[in-house]
């Protein structure tokens, strides 16, 4: 059954989408750095990020310095809830690219 998945690729590159698995993600020579699940949070405009990629762990934010996130995005505020309940803000920390 497909399911709302993301992953963070080496490079920065943040995906999403209805997916088997978090490897239909990447592209052909992509490395993933963790991935998760997603919601889509309308009214506080965010998209909530939660969970690990079985097969690629959580997403190791501290690896990378730029996310890039695709333009249609923008205007949403991306929060990762850790299994503790912490929550992690990705654009506090890192710098933000929109890409078309």
């Amino acid at each position: 059954m497909r399911q709302p998945k993301f992953i963070i690729t080496r490079d920065g590159y943040f995906r999403l989408g209805m997916v088997y698995q978090h490897k239909d993600l990447l592209l052909y020579d992509d490395i993933c750095y963790g991935g998760g699940y997603y919601e889509f949070d309308y009214i506080s405009n965010r998209i909530l990020l939660h969970g690990y990629s079985y097969d690629f762990g959580k997403p190791r934010w501290n690896d990378i310095t730029t996310l890039h996130i695709p333009a249609v995005y923008r205007g949403l505020s991306l929060v990762y809830q850790y299994d503790n309940g912490e929550e992690y803000y990705p654009g506090s920390e890192l710098s933000i690219d929109y890409y078309e």
